[in-house]
């Protein structure tokens, strides 16, 4: 549980820092707020409390996306910025098309764990290091509540694909994700 209440905290000051700075509309700014769906073990219900929306009962509405790129493979990924919005995550939808996906972006690195509550849909989860390469490909099962560990403490960025995505793609480890604006870490502003 301290490690929730930690990655809350650190996502929530992220957040206010990434608004300034990352390369999205302004009004993606104004809408983030959380954390992920197949809640990444980032938010306790004790220190998110006081944080509006949290916990969820509903499936949040669609998140600003951008394009993510993965050898051939163009993804349309909706972000994951704040701390409600991780949280949430894909938390209550029962669906996701099959080139859509969610990137969770976290402030730093870190060993990222997610699980499923209330999430319904089969998912595959990447996690990602700062330099936009694939380390780590975990099948995530539907209500499953039990976190799924990153074995690197240098994840700092997860994308959640629909379960077996990575396997029809000829996706593996090793692979590295960009975007329009070049790699991962320049899109957020987050540093060399």
């Amino acid at each position: 549980m301290q490690k929730l209440v930690r990655c809350i905290l650190i996502a929530t000051a992220a957040a206010a820092a990434w608004a300034g700075c990352a390369d999205q509309p302004a009004s993606s700014a104004a809408t983030n707020a959380s954390k992920s769906g197949n809640s990444p073990t980032n938010v306790s219900s004790n220190s998110a409390a006081a944080i509006p929306g949290w916990p969820p009962t509903k499936a949040q509405p669609k998140l600003p996306t951008r394009k993510l790129f993965l050898g051939k493979e163009v993804i349309a990924a909706e972000l994951a910025l704040t701390p409600v919005q991780m949280g949430t995550g894909m938390m209550f939808r029962t669906s996701m098309a099959e080139e859509d996906g969610m990137l969770f972006v976290f402030p730093r690195p870190h060993r990222a764990a997610f699980y499923m509550k209330n999430t319904l849909v089969p998912l595959t989860a990447a996690y990602i290091d700062p330099e936009g390469t694939i380390l780590e490909l975990h099948d995530l099962q539907p209500k499953e509540e039990t976190p799924v560990d990153a074995t690197s403490d240098n994840i700092q960025f997860v994308l959640e694909m629909n379960q077996g995505w990575f396997k029809r793609h000829n996706i593996s480890t090793g692979a590295v994700v960009s975007t329009e604006a070049g790699s991962l870490r320049k899109m957020f502003g987050l540093g060399q």
